[in-house]
């Protein structure tokens, strides 16, 4: 590691924030002391706020039904031997039970752009979770919708939305999906997620097909300026019935050097170590915490579709990655220093000391 990457991590550090020259220099000076350092500051920041806790989510992936056919995606439309399901209302709400058992205090709700679930359908499941479970955050991660629809699953009880912007760069957004989605559709979606009152998150896949220094760069500048509550970073993982099948998946260590970048520029965004990391590694998951992470989700979605919401090839979706699995994931976290939490951890303001005590 030369001085210059040295002061740019320290600078960030402080000042949470670098030029777009800036971020492209510390992009490409990753090295294994510039990761070391950048873990190290992460880390520190995220004790500062978060202690030791690592935030379990209770992911239910409701439906691989799609309308839209992104070129990087095992659920895509265009993917015929794609075995289609959705799940009703009352599995949807097993899967809940079976959560809050588990002592999970935070539901995500994550599926394709599927029609059936319009406003009507997501507005009473949201509402008929907070009924039964009025501790609990409700997350979704439902895809593009229209500001109204946004509105109206806010006023039903839904405290956050994960939309990942997959990329800031417009020409490379292009690139990644088909001609029907807009990069600016994309980009107004997350600006009224959060102007309405989510709890908002964004994300991009690292190494994705086309992906350059300087989109990278674009990515972390805007990050930066939209200050996301989540956001979720993972590697991308070819999947064979997509364009991108031939293309080489993100790298493990790329994915993580981001990581800690992130943590760095916004101190308390919620992170998650990712399925995708666990997938492309064996102890990615663990990897990713030690990076500065603090968040993961194991899947409370019913056992037999697990295989089938297949966004790349090989997703985990049994071991640790399994809701059932609470201990052993426990233990993993443990053999790392960290302890796992099924508070429904919101994302802490640390403008005072009283704030960090009382949002955590």
């Amino acid at each position: 590691m030369n001085e210059h990457i040295k002061n740019l991590i320290e600078k960030l550090a402080s000042d949470h924030a670098l030029s777009l020259e800036e971020y492209a220099a510390l992009i490409d000076g990753q090295d294994k002391a510039a990761a070391a350092l950048l873990a190290e500051r992460a880390v520190a920041v995220r004790k500062e706020l978060y202690g030791n806790a690592v935030y379990v989510r209770g992911l239910i992936e409701v439906s691989n039904i799609c309308k839209n056919d992104c070129n990087y995606c095992g659920i895509r439309r265009g993917n015929k031997d794609c075995e289609r399901y959705r799940l009703t209302k009352e599995q949807i709400l097993d899967c809940c039970a079976q959560g809050y058992e588990f002592g999970f205090r935070t539901f995500v709700m994550q599926g394709g752009e599927d029609a059936v679930f319009d406003d009507d359908f997501v507005c009473d499941v949201v509402r008929t979770i907070k009924q039964r479970y009025p501790s609990c955050a409700i997350t979704l991660s439902l895809g593009e919708r229209s500001r109204e629809s946004y509105l109206a699953l806010y006023k039903a009880g839904a405290d956050r939305y994960l939309l990942r912007h997959e990329t800031a760069d417009k020409e490379h957004y292009e690139k990644l999906h088909p001609k029907e989605m807009s990069f600016e559709r994309r980009m107004q979606c997350l600006a009224d997620l959060k102007e309405i009152g989510f709890q908002t998150g964004c994300g991009f896949m690292v190494g994705s097909p086309f992906q350059t220094t300087q989109t990278l760069a674009k990515d972390l500048k805007f990050i930066e300026n939209f200050k996301p509550a989540m956001c979720g970073v993972g590697p991308f993982i070819p999947h064979e019935k997509t364009p991108f099948r031939d293309e080489p998946a993100g790298t493990l260590e790329q994915t993580v050097y981001l990581l800690s970048i992130i943590k760095l520029i916004c101190p308390t965004v919620l992170l998650p170590s990712t399925t995708a990391l666990g997938t492309i590694h064996s102890t990615g998951r663990e990897i990713g915490i030690l990076a500065g992470a603090n968040v993961i989700m194991p899947n409370l979605s019913p056992i037999s579709l697990r295989k089938k919401y297949e966004l790349y090839n090989n997703k985990l979706c049994s071991g640790a990655e399994a809701a059932e699995q609470k201990q052993q994931l426990s233990r993993l976290m443990q053999a790392i220093g960290y302890e796992i939490v099924t508070a429904r951890g919101d994302v802490i303001t640390y403008n005072t000391a009283s704030d960090k005590k009382d949002n955590v």
